[in-house]
């Protein structure tokens, strides 16, 4: 007679942020497809989307008390992939092509110092939770980019408004050194009773944020970013003035110094 086998599968919790992780990635590679059939609002749309699976795969983590380094590492890859080639290959596509290698090699910052952005996250991280990011977070540069599109796309022409074309360059260079700045940016509000009793103002402007977004169809979801940037660097600005009208002693050692080659 022959014995029958058991096989016991386990499932690990970890599986369930993961599988946000991979619907980010997913919709990272539907973005780059889309751009290549010149349908940049879905490209746009799916970077969104991507960024959306990416904060709800933190959540996840956080509910389910499967934070790893696993995680960490598959989320980075994922970024890269939603947040840095997908941006990068749609600003070519929808108009730097036209700016030949200038145009190549601004469209490339983009996935390029994005790579660098998360590599050094990843070394500097300590913990899984944080208040702050130094330099641009890597969604909130794709973001910006993906709702310049949506705001100035000419469905009509297939291209860009005029009026906002030169300005594409611009903002490729610009989010590309702000994600490798030493600029600090908020992080997302912790969704739970904690979270909102230790931080009620950042969840209150979120909220607030998503209700504008929704209310205007994503009109405002440019603009709102904006505001995120140059709050951030307003910020920075204001420390560095205080730093130099009050200097630190000598000796004293300062928690946020971060020891990088690629920090501006």
């Amino acid at each position: 007679m022959s014995r029958k086998t058991k096989y016991n599968i386990h499932i690990s919790r970890a599986v369930i942020p993961s599988f946000f992780t991979i619907l980010n990635m997913f919709s990272g590679f539907m973005s780059i497809l889309s751009s290549a059939d010149h349908d940049f609002e879905s490209a746009a749309w799916l970077i969104v989307l991507a960024a959306i699976f990416d904060s709800l795969d933190g959540v996840m983590a956080r509910l389910t008390k499967s934070s790893s380094e696993f995680g960490v590492e598959l989320d980075s890859l994922s970024d890269l992939v939603s947040f840095g080639v997908a941006p990068s290959f749609m600003m070519y596509k929808v108009g730097l092509h036209a700016l030949g290698p200038i145009g190549t090699l601004s469209s490339a910052m983009v996935m390029v110092f994005g790579g660098l952005r998360l590599a050094r996250f990843n070394v500097q991280l300590v913990g899984f939770d944080k208040d702050y990011f130094k330099g641009l977070p890597i969604p909130s540069s794709a973001i910006t980019i993906s709702s310049f599109i949506l705001l100035f796309f000419d469905a009509t022409t297939g291209s860009l408004n005029a009026a906002a074309a030169p300005f594409l360059p611009v903002i490729a260079v610009a989010l590309s050194l702000l994600m490798v700045s030493t600029v600090r940016y908020e992080t997302l509000p912790k969704f739970n009773k904690r979270g909102i009793r230790s931080h009620p103002m950042k969840f209150m402007v979120f909220a607030l944020g998503v209700i504008i977004t929704i209310v205007t169809l994503g009109k405002a979801l440019f603009w709102l970013f904006i505001v995120y940037i140059v709050g951030g660097l307003i910020r920075w600005l204001i420390e560095h003035v205080k730093g130099l009208i009050s200097p630190r002693k000598h000796g004293e050692e300062d928690e946020d110094v971060e020891l990088s080659s690629f920090d501006i």
